[in-house]
């Protein structure tokens, strides 16, 4: 395998693992999404959204769990599951 080959999985990898967190900073960072998500949680409870939304990530991407992270970045979530490729 070459150096850019071997690069290119592990920074991907890298990206894949922490996807989920990377998703609700981006619903964070967006005033549309996050007007959603709001309306989405006054309808449902916090709980339903968050790990519908996390499942999806992980169903629709083909993702495995590898383990709970519990210090993610974004505010919206108190912890995730990490995935890699599978």
């Amino acid at each position: 395998m070459s150096a850019i080959t071997e690069f290119n999985k592990k920074v991907i990898n890298e990206f894949v693992e922490s996807i989920t967190d990377r998703v609700f900073l981006m619903i964070e960072d967006d005033k549309d999404l996050m007007a959603e998500y709001l309306r989405l949680i006054s309808d449902n409870t916090l709980n339903a959204v968050n790990t519908s939304l996390g499942l999806a990530v992980k169903e629709l991407l083909k993702l495995e769990n590898i383990e709970i992270e519990e210090e993610p970045d974004s505010f919206l979530i108190r912890s995730y599951t990490k995935h890699k490729l599978s």
